[in-house]
């Protein structure tokens, strides 16, 4: 009989012997294995976490008592503890979110995704529950090693020990690694308590010096385990980390151990001030797959073999960060003065190969954008040209550094985001459709959004040719489609992909939406109405040829995969108002709103980004019964509505 589906809440937990509660650790496993694998998702950082995660369960009384999750990721054994046990759709449309979400559960707090903030919400509700008398309630942050190397970690607890009077645990889950191993003298730092054989040897000792006792020094042992993790803590001199944070810290701990989880979350949980509780787990425990990968151990997979954790399906598929790879290899073989950054992304955001090339010109500054963004314009200054890559969503952390520290100062820094557009099945914090809208606002900044493989290679060597201004180069997530010749390039660099008769409608395709225009051209010659496709390569500035080639066209459609308000197609809008042109633009993109997981099609279909439903707008405003509406034209009636465009075909 399986214990965890009993488990309907928290509180199912309390009544569980300690052989029970391993046994239901490796259900959990079992469950996590089994159902990631058919879904893909993160595996190795809630294999890490099981038995902490029941142990937070146990000891305080969500959703009471609120349980922060930083990053998120971690969550699934969470979502299980809390009654959600369908994972056969996660991070599908209508399934379970990869990521903490209100509207799952209660016992969801915080749901952005964005790393190193859980301390600063912690600080926040505790605060307002000792403001509004509610000192009965607990917060809990769950934070990893990993986002310990951000800088609002450190913000956080700087307030937090400032205000001791609330009831706040901090659980360091330390595991030595964020998406690959951490980085950064705190790791080190870290690593040496994590690995010590001092600590482990006397965490033994003790534990069984008491024990061998009997009941009366199994009492003595649990009334003085707080001094005891005290001088373990000191021993260790992990403490030191601590020491000027005015913070009650406890541990190291092992993440395995019940017993110990238990008795040093039961003691945090007493004190009645701030408590850093420090946990060492391991990510991907009892998956032996997961524990043999060295490059993330399962931090994110696909579809797998549970079995063998092989990944299922094609591998021949070429990848955009594939592509910026080699790239960046190249450049990197043809200048000296390349070097690469991220912020503990090295090997998702396609920097491994050149660091194993260079491994002396990669900077990776842990979960630190803002750190990273600034400290490139330092290196741009000295005479370097840094390649900072991100994923998209990531550089809406380190937009004033943009402005005023790259931007500001002309530095000749290059932007590589990933993950740009809808991402998928992560949902509203990890889409990157933010980007193109709020970069464009940064004076000096240009903005490449390459449609294939070929104009990636193309415009990356571009960009790290500019040494006086910031510049973006921006791509999605997955597959890289075939290559789109384009039938002529104009002396300003923007591509002309197709001509479709008369000059009736001009499409300003922005990067991989090249395809999507190329569709929809097609469906409106088919209707008798003339069809220009551009792609200006440099999305941003609005290159001379987009306003000659609207100025000649009776209707502009801009198709961009970034949200509308303020929106590339604004952009275009208002540089043709600058040059008397008044031809109608209809700006086509994505809502202005937070989206959920689902498929990138469903979600653009959502948003009405198909050819059909496109092309259908598009004849209503030529025919002058849609708004905007086309400039008229000589030929109009010779304009024929085709019954798609009639019935209205999805």
């Amino acid at each position: 009989m399986s214990l965890l589906n009993d488990i309907r809440g928290p509180r199912d937990l309390d009544g569980l012997t300690r052989d029970e509660l391993r046994t239901l650790a490796g259900e959990v496993r079992e469950f996590l294995v089994e159902n990631v694998a058919r879904t893909g998702g993160h595996l190795g950082p809630n294999l890490g976490v099981v038995e902490l995660t029941i142990a937070l369960h146990r000891v305080f009384d969500s959703p009471g008592d609120p349980i922060i999750f930083d990053t998120g990721h971690q969550s699934y054994v969470h979502k299980l503890l809390t009654g959600r046990q369908d994972f056969s759709k996660l991070r599908s449309r209508g399934g379970l979110a990869g990521y903490p979400q209100r509207a799952e559960s209660e016992h969801d707090v915080v749901e952005s995704s964005h790393a190193s903030s859980s301390l600063s919400w912690a600080d926040g509700i505790s605060r307002a529950f000792t403001r509004t008398g509610r000192k009965d309630r607990h917060v809990v942050a769950v934070v990893g090693d990993g986002a310990l190397t951000g800088g609002m970690t450190w913000e956080a607890l700087n307030n937090i020990s400032d205000d001791n009077d609330r009831n706040l645990v901090i659980v360091v889950n330390d595991n030595g690694r964020s998406y690959a191993p951490t980085i950064g003298g705190m790791a080190r730092y870290l690593n040496r308590v994590r690995t010590a054989d001092s600590y482990e040897s006397l965490r033994r000792g003790s534990a069984g010096f008491f024990h061998r006792l009997g009941p009366v020094g199994r009492a003595v042992y649990r009334g003085v385990r707080g001094g005891t993790h005290g001088f373990l803590s000191r021993f260790t001199n992990n403490a030191a980390l601590y020491s000027n944070l005015d913070i009650k810290y406890l541990g190291p701990i092992d993440g395995h151990d019940f017993e110990a989880l238990e008795e040093t979350l039961q003691l945090a949980k007493e004190y009645s001030a701030p408590v850093i509780v420090h946990t060492i787990t391991e990510k991907g425990r009892g998956y032996e797959p997961a524990r043999r990968d060295e490059a993330d151990q399962f931090h994110a997979v696909g579809k797998i073999d549970p079995t063998t954790g092989e990944p299922l399906g094609s591998s021949d598929a070429v990848a955009w960060t594939d592509v910026f790879s080699e790239a960046l290899v190249a450049a990197g073989e043809r200048r000296d003065d390349v070097i690469a950054m991220t912020a503990a992304m090295l090997r998702p955001t396609g920097l491994q190969a050149f660091a194993q090339r260079f491994p002396d010109r990669v900077y990776d500054v842990g979960i630190a954008e803002q750190h990273a963004v600034a400290s490139s314009a330092g290196l741009a200054y000295g005479g370097l040209h840094p390649v900072v890559a991100i994923y998209a969503t990531f550089m809406n952390r380190a937009f004033d550094q943009v402005v005023m520290d790259v931007a500001l100062h002309r530095a000749g820094v290059t932007f590589v985001l990933d993950r740009s557009g809808v991402t998928g099945p992560d949902g509203p914090s990890h889409h990157g459709v933010w980007d193109l809208a709020m970069l464009q606002l940064v004076p000096g900044i240009r903005i490449a959004a390459p449609r294939d493989g070929e104009r990636l290679r193309e415009l990356f060597d571009e960009a790290i040719e500019v040494a006086d201004a910031p510049t973006v180069v921006r791509f999605p997530k997955g597959t890289i489609p075939a290559a789109l010749e384009a039938v002529e390039r104009r002396e300003d660099g923007v591509d002309v992909l197709y001509r479709g008769g008369s000059e009736d409608v001009l499409i300003v395709a922005i990067g991989p939406m090249a395809q999507l225009a190329m569709e929809v051209a097609e469906r409106l010659r088919a209707q008798g109405i003339g069809a220009t496709v551009v792609d200006p390569r440099w999305a941003v500035p609005i290159q001379p040829s987009i306003v000659e080639l609207a100025r000649a066209h009776r209707l502009v459609i801009t198709l961009e995969d970034g949200i509308r308000v303020g929106g590339v197609g604004t952009r275009v809008r208002q540089v043709l108002r600058e040059a008397g042109v008044d031809t109608a633009v209809d700006e086509l993109g994505l809502p202005g709103k937070f989206i959920d997981h689902a498929s990138r099609e469903e979600i653009l279909r959502d948003a009405g980004l198909t050819p059909s439903k496109i092309a259908q707008d598009v004849v209503a405003q030529v025919l002058g019964t849609r708004i905007p509406i086309a400039r008229p034209a000589e030929d109009a009636g010779a304009i024929w509505l085709a019954d798609e465009a009639r019935h209205g075909e999805a």
